[in-house]
């Protein structure tokens, strides 16, 4: 089955399990939800995350994070998506949820979080946004 999107595919497989209460989930390999998932860790918003070849296909295994019985992952929305690109400049780049979340921008000097974009004065696509 071809995935017409796989980066939202990628936050709703994270969304649902988190929502579930999984300690675990798996998700697809690619090189963009491989800089999304290394984002999360450094970030703080996952534990961990491996890289696994089941039958011959690769994939992801994500440790979810929790902090009191609650996900730590609160909300995680694709604002870009195939049918409707979302591009912000540099000086453009609002703060999520007040500098409280994070948004996660591919732009030419690869995939980053909106203030290492801010900070390296690049602009580029909005991913998504994670609180």
């Amino acid at each position: 089955m071809a995935l017409s999107d796989s980066i939202g595919d990628f936050l709703t497989r994270i969304r649902n399990a988190q929502l579930a209460m999984h300690r675990t989930t798996r998700v697809f390999f690619s090189k963009v939800n491989s800089a999304i998932l290394k984002i999360l860790k450094d970030e703080g918003y996952i534990l961990d995350y491996q890289k696994e070849i089941v039958g011959n296909v690769p994939s992801f295994v994500v440790r979810l994070k929790y902090y009191k019985k609650l996900p730590v992952i609160r909300d995680i929305v694709r604002v870009s998506k195939p049918g409707c690109r979302r591009y912000s400049q540099c000086k453009d780049i609002a703060k999520a949820y007040n500098g409280l979340g994070i948004f996660i921008m591919s732009t030419s000097k690869g995939v980053m979080t909106d203030y290492n974009a801010h900070k390296l004065k690049v602009g580029g696509e909005i991913l998504c946004r994670v609180f």
